[in-house]
């Protein structure tokens, strides 16, 4: 879909990538909370977001504040809601004992549970969502512990040396637990976000996935390339360096910095990026007006 396809309410913004909305808001160092209909994920929860509550699987990437100091509000939100059972909540193995601790004392002051089902992750963990729908961890690179998440499915196929054989044939073997199959990967979506740029070099296997969400904090020079990088964020220049060998079909970037407005980062990034991404660059930002809460 065009890169002019999107859609803002006062406070969300939704763009399409592909087969994948992408709704929520995500300004670098305020908030990011971010939600994929299609797939059932929240992805960080540093704004409490009415509407994300409900959705059962939520993807922490790290502990600061902008992407996790709006969890509690979440839950809260759920029990007003009667959602049933605590949400799945996927994190960095080394945070998930802290992030407990810090919910019990916010229990008592709310007088409700603010319980989760902590699934505790580390590079290279996977997890099954549904039958269609698993994910990965991988590692990216922040001061913090910090993981980014990969989505995907398994899918079956023939085997080369059974193709041709009829479909009663094919049953047959089957039902006798002939090995007729290979499972082979289809990475649906990636997020990055709060990481270095080698991410894509640590985890290479994100720039095959359809979409790649990712974070570009800086746009310019009123943030260095060598002060972003001592902040582990991605800055517009590195990724100009590299955007060839993205193999995404679609690139949203997200977590801008607040020292742009909404209306200057799509001119950058349409001035320097689109040329070179073409219509493969989604930009996750209002085209217009200030970023959502002032």
């Amino acid at each position: 879909m065009s890169h002019d396809s999107e859609r803002t309410s006062r406070w969300l913004l939704e763009v399409q990538a592909g087969p994948y909305r992408i709704r929520g808001i995500s300004l670098g160092g305020v908030y990011t909370c971010l939600q994929v209909p299609e797939l059932g994920v929240v992805l960080d929860a540093g704004i409490p977001v009415r509407v994300f509550a409900a959705t059962d699987h939520l993807f922490l990437s790290h502990g600061h504040g902008d992407h996790i100091g709006a969890l509690p509000a979440m839950l809260g939100i759920r029990g007003l809601l009667h959602t049933k059972g605590a949400p799945k909540v996927y994190l960095p193995e080394p945070i998930v004992d802290t992030l407990k601790s810090a919910l019990a004392p916010l229990s008592q002051l709310q007088r409700y549970d603010l319980a989760i089902d902590a699934v505790p992750m580390k590079a290279g963990d996977e997890a099954r969502l549904r039958a269609d729908l698993h994910v990965r961890a991988f590692r990216t690179h922040h001061p913090v512990p910090s993981l980014g998440y990969l989505f995907f499915d398994r899918v079956q196929k023939l085997k080369d040396e059974h193709r041709g054989l009829p479909g009663a044939e094919i049953a047959k073997r089957k039902a006798a637990g002939d090995d007729l199959f290979d499972v082979h990967e289809r990475p649906l979506l990636a997020y990055a976000t709060d990481t270095l740029l080698r991410v894509i070099e640590t985890a290479p296997e994100i720039l095959d996935a359809k979409v790649l969400v990712m974070e570009c904090t800086f746009l310019d020079d009123r943030k260095t390339l060598e002060a972003s990088r001592a902040g582990c964020h991605v800055h517009l220049d590195e990724l100009i360096e590299v955007a060839h060998t993205l193999r995404n079909e679609h690139v949203v970037l997200m977590h801008f910095s607040q020292i742009y407005t909404p209306r200057e980062v799509h001119s950058i990034l349409e001035a320097r990026l689109r040329p070179i991404l073409g219509e493969r660059l989604v930009i996750f930002a209002p085209k217009s007006g200030g970023w959502p809460g002032g």
